[in-house]
């Protein structure tokens, strides 16, 4: 299959001091985003190709830095130019946390305590130098579901419900996360790189960091939209994470429900939103998993506002039904 390479990029590599490398197209995301392998007399680095105007590498690349400078796992940067959407970085290898534990899952619990220490770590450092996570964040984000689900199901329901439930259960979070921890938003198996006997961990797609609650990135973990995680492992970490940071148990707890509820209602949307818009269908696969995740949240007693517009406005039948009906 012939690949189209990034518009500069021999000029770009040149002066990076790769020329004349192999390079070689890795899958993609569910982004604008393009990644490529170059291959150089026994080296390799990977090419990030991340076009305006539908992309923008220099968040990426602060963020990648502040990781970097804070002791966190990062690829660091060996060449850019944001101007073309081009950065060239370090190659973490083939070791993605998903694919290690699909063939070696008697390593799970260990995979995962070293990935709630990571984030431990992380929590321990003063915020990044990123935009706070707000409610209106989490409005936007929570409406995907009634912008892109509802219509695809041709569901009509009550958006100034939504959002006001939304509000209700949110807006208790808000004081206890200031002054807020680096929440990298997306951190889950298929973004975490393991580099050298499970010790250490590489973090991948952390261009959206904002300043938030500590819950959520280990929602983001624990309930993975593209892989199951066992309730007992999902509750085993949870202790472990409480453990070491010393936090409220059933503060906590009802946080992370509720951020869990925001980020799955989310995924639906989005999920739905890149079969729709994007032409990526491979992503519907994931819904009844996340629904599942979602109806879990919805059943801690601080979601209950956002539960009952639910049960009011979206059937039960679809709430269980499976991804393909949208149309693959």
């Amino acid at each position: 299959m012939s690949v189209t390479l990034p518009e500069g990029i021999e000029p770009f590599l040149d002066k990076a001091g790769w020329s004349g490398a192999k390079i070689e197209p890795l899958a993609g995301d569910a982004s604008f985003r393009r990644y490529f392998r170059v291959r150089r007399d026994g080296e390799t680095a990977m090419l990030m190709d991340a076009p305006p105007p539908e992309e923008d590498p220099r968040p990426f690349l602060r963020a990648a830095r502040w990781l970097d400078e804070n002791g966190m796992r990062a690829p660091r940067i060996l060449a850019e130019s944001p101007a073309r959407g081009l950065v060239l970085l370090e190659d973490f290898g083939e070791a993605r946390m998903r694919d290690y534990l699909d063939q070696w899952p008697d390593d799970e619990e260990a995979v995962y305590r070293t990935a709630v220490d990571a984030l431990v770590e992380l929590h321990t450092l003063p915020p990044g130098p990123f935009t706070a996570y707000g409610l209106a964040e989490y409005q936007r984000e929570a409406k995907l579901l009634v912008d892109w689900y509802c219509p695809a199901r041709n569901l009509y329901v009550d958006g100034p419900g939504y959002a006001a439930a939304w509000e209700e259960v949110l807006s208790p979070l808000l004081p206890r996360q200031r002054p807020g921890v680096t929440v990298l938003r997306d951190y889950h198996a298929e973004n975490i790189m393991l580099l050298g006997a499970l010790q250490k961990q590489g973090l991948l797609d952390f261009q959206d960091a904002l300043v938030g609650h500590p819950a959520y990135d280990l929602v983001s973990l624990l309930q993975d939209a593209r892989r199951d995680v066992a309730p007992d492992l999902e509750q085993g970490m949870l202790e472990r994470y409480l453990t070491r940071t010393g936090s409220d148990r059933e503060t906590f707890l009802a946080d992370y429900a509720r951020l869990g509820a925001q980020r799955n209602a989310k995924i639906v949307g989005i999920f739905v939103r890149l079969n729709q818009r994007d032409g990526k269908p491979r992503y519907l696969n994931y819904i009844p998993r996340v629904w599942r995740l979602l109806e879990r949240d919805l059943a801690h007693p601080a979601l209950a506002p956002v539960a009952k517009w639910f049960d009011a406005n979206i059937p039960e039948a679809l709430r269980q039904a499976d991804g393909g009906e949208f149309g693959k």
